[in-house]
């Protein structure tokens, strides 16, 4: 746990996978504490979490999630058994993480998405079977209190952040975003489409960064990586990021349909390991959703699946 800004601790928490760490965080506030995200319900998060919690100087009166993903969501339950706090989620955010966590046909779901975008069905089989991977490790709270955007959670201002996760939601207040995966740098956050999802999450997350760099924040407290200065500056960078790929997708495109996997190829290389595979397939289509309505691309769909052609 570290202190890094204005009382604010920092506990940063391991992962198996990469980025390898994933923070949350710990807001002061005038009736105790505020925990921002949980980490991943890895078997020994709670007991990592109580060795944390002995660190802070009085008690824990809630603890927010930022959005379902496993890295996020996962030790939810272990914090609510420690602290015996209540958990607050985005309405949005939480009917998500009942349907791909709480169901037991997530995996058949995207079975037929990833079929219906041109997978073939043997790596098919190794992108589901990555996905489960971590299904385990996710002990999100049932019924937490639902939040939406504009509301306060202790003196901070809850704002959309939809793109990476549909119902993604950050705190804003006295000048610091605690950002979640919505800006991170020097990575950029994974916005991909997925079923029963919005359908265009990529234009979502453009006017979400928008929004983003006109609050003029002076620092983002993001889920990885260190603190972002002059964050509204490394918003505009994930716009401008996002142009150059768009521009990358309608030059993959010609004349004959091609599907969102075959695109993934010249996009995000040939080499990559089935996780990687599985979201660069899922980026892939957003973008493509985008140049659609963009009019840059076509979107056909049949029997046989959806496929994309140039929209020239």
């Amino acid at each position: 746990m570290d202190e890094i800004d204005g009382g604010i601790r920092r506990v940063t928490l391991p992962l198996p996978t990469r980025p390898g760490h994933v923070h949350a965080y710990a807001l002061p506030g005038s009736d105790g504490w505020t925990i921002v995200d949980t980490g991943l319900g890895l078997p020994d998060a709670k007991e990592r979490w109580a060795r944390e919690l002995e660190e802070l100087p009085g008690p824990v009166r809630r603890i927010v999630v930022t959005h379902f993903h496993p890295d996020h969501v996962g030790a939810a339950a272990d914090l609510v058994e420690l602290t015996d706090a209540p958990v607050a989620q985005g309405r949005l955010d939480y009917d998500q993480c009942r349907l791909v966590w709480g169901g037991e046909d997530w995996a058949d779901v995207l079975v037929d998405w990833f079929a219906s975008n041109g997978v073939p069905a043997d790596v098919v089989r190794e992108l589901i079977g990555q996905g489960s991977v971590y299904r385990p490790f996710v002990r999100y709270q049932p019924d937490p209190e639902r939040l939406d955007p504009g509301d306060v959670v202790d003196g901070w201002r809850v704002v959309a952040a939809p793109g990476h996760a549909d119902g993604q939601l950050m705190l804003h207040g006295d000048g610091v975003l605690v950002a979640a995966d919505h800006i991170l740098d020097p990575i950029s956050p994974t916005v991909g489409l997925w079923p029963r999802s919005r359908p265009d999450p990529l234009g979502d997350y453009l006017g979400a960064l928008e929004a983003a760099a006109a609050l003029e924040a002076r620092i983002a407290l993001p889920g990885h990586g260190e603190p972002i200065l002059e964050p509204s500056r490394r918003a505009r960078a994930l716009i401008a990021h996002h142009a150059e790929r768009l521009d990358a997708t309608a030059a993959a495109l010609g004349p004959e349909p091609l599907s969102g996997y075959d695109v993934s190829f010249p996009l995000f290389g040939d080499d990559l390991k089935p996780a990687a595979r599985r979201f660069a397939v899922a980026e892939t289509l957003s973008h493509l959703e985008r140049l659609v309505l963009e009019g840059g691309a076509r979107r056909i769909e049949d029997d046989r699946g959806v496929a994309y052609t140039s929209g020239a």
